[in-house]
């Protein structure tokens, strides 16, 4: 289904546009990221293992797990995908759980460009989006025409949303700048002639950024260029997503907010399994977004095996029983 550009109220297009002196050149936008207060490491980690700690039991964790299934991008990015593989995902993430029809469906299939149309035709008028991965995923390797073109390729082939991949060298590097132009311009290639666009998810790749004080510069750079959706990582390296660096995310967003009055999501990718690590991750969204970010309009997971243990947790709460092992589908 075709997503529309957020149309931002005047307040929240003013404050924005006050903010325009802040990219106007790569010295003003190093100054003002440099400028942002310090991260606390200390602080931040023991906040992040203190909200998963939070116990929620019975009926809140009937509702957590159901709305962690409803936030997810159900996930295939590897070399051997077929449209065989992608339909049989699609038909999972329409209903996850065959037996039970009230099982919700998840938010997005996500698969690389060339499998788009396969999805958006399997998925027909399911509601579920279909998110693209582009920008040379995962290792955003790539001359900016070539990323332009992948992204306008997804677009085309009818992607609700694409997931790009910042230059990390670029940013390490302090070309801030040029990090900052290379967002906009795909965020341009997401429009499309009618006015619509496909919403833009920007992967940071938070495990190469060496610190949390980058993570949170990258956030407020990639929120500046126009980023809907801010993600942790592309789940193709050995760190991926933590609650440290997903909390510092999500206060940066919160903080953003309060500037801009722009709503921005998050997505947290590689690394959730569990139910148990889902429902540490909504519980730092609300305490530290609150209820307006507890949907999958605003909030993500990037995973795969977390449905098969959100299924198999929804089925002991019901039956009071676990399955065996062929209850769910192996991905």
């Amino acid at each position: 289904m075709p997503t529309t550009v957020p149309a931002y109220g005047k307040e929240a297009a003013g404050r924005l546009a006050s903010m325009a002196d802040v990219t106007a050149s790569d010295g003003a936008l190093r100054r003002f990221l440099h400028g942002l207060p310090g991260v606390d490491a200390v602080g931040l980690q023991a906040r992040a293992a203190t909200l998963g700690t939070r116990s929620i039991k019975t009926t809140a964790k009937a509702y957590a797990i159901d709305l962690a299934i409803s936030m997810i991008d159900l996930t295939t990015l590897e070399g051997a995908d077929t449209p065989g593989k992608v339909r049989a995902l699609c038909a999972k993430g329409v209903h996850p759980d065959p037996t039970d029809r009230t099982a919700p469906k998840v938010a997005a299939i996500c698969v690389y460009p060339d499998m788009v149309g396969v999805a958006k035709e399997a998925l027909g008028d399911s509601g579920i989006h279909v998110a693209s991965v582009a920008t040379a995923f995962p290792a955003g390797r790539a001359a900016l025409p070539v990323k332009l073109a992948d992204t306008r390729d997804a677009v085309a082939a009818g992607a609700d949303e694409i997931d790009m991949v910042i230059d990390r060298g670029a940013f390490l590097s302090g070309r801030y700048l040029d990090v900052f132009e290379e967002i906009k311009a795909v965020k341009e290639a997401c429009a499309r002639p009618d006015g619509s666009a496909a919403h833009l998810k920007v992967i940071f790749e938070t495990g190469e950024l060496q610190t949390y004080d980058n993570v949170r510069r990258v956030s407020w750079l990639a929120m500046l260029a126009g980023a809907d959706f801010i993600k942790t990582s592309t789940g193709k390296v050995a760190v991926n997503a933590t609650p440290p660096v997903t909390l510092l995310m999500l206060e940066a967003v919160r903080d953003f907010h309060a500037a801009t009055g722009v709503q921005v999501g998050v997505k947290p990718a590689g690394g959730i399994r569990t139910t148990k690590d889902a429902t540490k991750y909504l519980v730092m969204v609300n305490e530290t977004l609150g209820d307006a970010w507890l949907t999958a309009d605003w909030f993500r997971f990037g995973a795969s095996s977390l449905l098969n243990d959100l299924l198999m947790q929804r089925q002991k709460l019901s039956t009071g029983r676990y399955s065996g092992p062929d209850y769910v589908t192996v991905d």
